[in-house]
């Protein structure tokens, strides 16, 4: 699954060629999983809007979009700043999930189940082979803008870092992996992290140091970064807007390393399974 850099860099790499472009079409496949809003509604109040922004929250990416009918070059309001979002459309990538900025002409792969014709001729397409991403729409003067359920890992405090897993009785893998708690961190960069951090996946929550918890968060900060900067792990088939991989996963130092020798002690490098996660973890450098 796709997790906070990889969602990252497609939300980045998305508004970076499509923000200010008109969506003049929307067709949806007819498979009912990816859909948290009627595919028809979802066609009928995307068509006219102008994408003002895409962005990340959590693991979601978010497009801004204008009032139904507003020209591209209008985006901008009277006194020159960017108009005030009317609408949003949000994906979640799930597993299989991509997000390609592309051209009408380019081959329709299967399990293509969105196609944003744009203003500017290209077209945005949503491709899920294993439908469990999920396309909705939100109109924002009826309802409140998305957020996601946890807090966000990278500029989140120490103190509050440190509170929302404290009071808990869980092994830290496991409640870096809680969406509800830390938004966007998955099985890579909360083996990795932890790796950096060097504390090991089963130490429980409540038996961490404030010491520990602080070398933790700036551990995760930094490796999600360096990943952002990287364009993610395509340890799978993940790739970015332009179809391109990420090149992280050549310095993973725990994930999906079984048996290969620590890049820092030599040591081989340890799976277990922790909730119902393969976790990987170095047994020298980690405590």
């Amino acid at each position: 699954m796709p997790e906070l850099p990889e969602v990252e860099t497609i939300a980045r790499g998305v508004h970076e060629r499509i923000s200010g472009d008109r969506i003049t079409e929307a067709w949806f496949s007819s498979y009912p999983q990816p859909f948290k809003t009627p595919p028809s509604q979802q066609a009928a109040e995307l068509a006219g809007r102008v994408i003002l922004a895409v962005h990340r929250t959590g693991k979601h990416i978010v497009f801004e979009l204008s009032g139904k009918g507003v020209p591209a070059a209008g985006r901008m309001n009277g006194a020159g700043k960017s108009a005030a979002p009317q609408a949003q459309w949000i994906v979640h990538l799930g597993m299989t999930g991509r997000l390609l900025v592309t051209t009408p002409d380019n081959e329709v792969v299967n399990h293509t189940h969105s196609r944003l014709a744009l203003a500017s001729g290209r077209e945005l397409r949503f491709i899920d082979p294993r439908r469990f991403g999920r396309l909705e729409f939100r109109n924002l003067p009826g309802t409140s803008g998305f957020k996601a359920p946890g807090a966000e890992p990278l500029s989140i405090s120490g103190r509050s870092f440190a509170a929302i897993f404290r009071a808990r009785r869980l092994p830290i893998k496991a409640a870096l992996l809680n969406q509800s708690l830390l938004a966007g961190v998955g099985n890579i960069y909360a083996d990795e992290s932890l790796f950096h951090a060097g504390i090991r996946p089963r130490r429980r929550t409540n038996q961490i140091t404030l010491a520990e918890y602080d070398r933790l968060r700036l551990a995760l900060r930094k490796v999600l970064r360096h990943a952002i900067r990287l364009g993610g792990s395509s340890v799978s088939d993940y790739v970015d807007a332009n179809g391109m991989r990420g090149f992280f996963q050549l310095e993973h130092c725990v994930y999906l390393r079984t048996g290969l020798p620590c890049r820092r002690c030599q040591t081989p490098i340890k799976r277990i399974t922790l909730a119902g996660r393969g976790t990987h973890y170095c047994p020298s450098c980690q405590r």
